[in-house]
């Protein structure tokens, strides 16, 4: 697995939603800055980007949260897989 960083992921959501700074926002999940079609979204392009999948039991709020939370959830994942 290739060195995943924080820049790409935050790369990878700025592609999917527009007007939000991902490198300082925080509650994105919780002040619905993201709703569940920009999460589902996301899941796709964590799978085609990064080789990851994410299950079920992974979606929940503070993976989604911050662009940390879900940098954090990816490396957690390539690590298992």
């Amino acid at each position: 697995m290739d060195d995943i960083t924080l820049e790409q992921v935050i790369d990878m959501l700025d592609q999917i939603k527009d007007g939000v700074d991902f490198s300082t926002a925080v509650n994105l999940v919780d002040d619905r800055i993201l709703d569940s079609f920009d999460i589902l979204s996301i899941i796709g392009a964590i799978d085609d980007e990064f080789d990851v999948s994410v299950p079920a039991k992974d979606i929940v709020p503070q993976n989604f949260n911050t662009a940390q939370g879900i940098y954090q959830m990816v490396l957690d994942l390539a690590q298992g897989e």
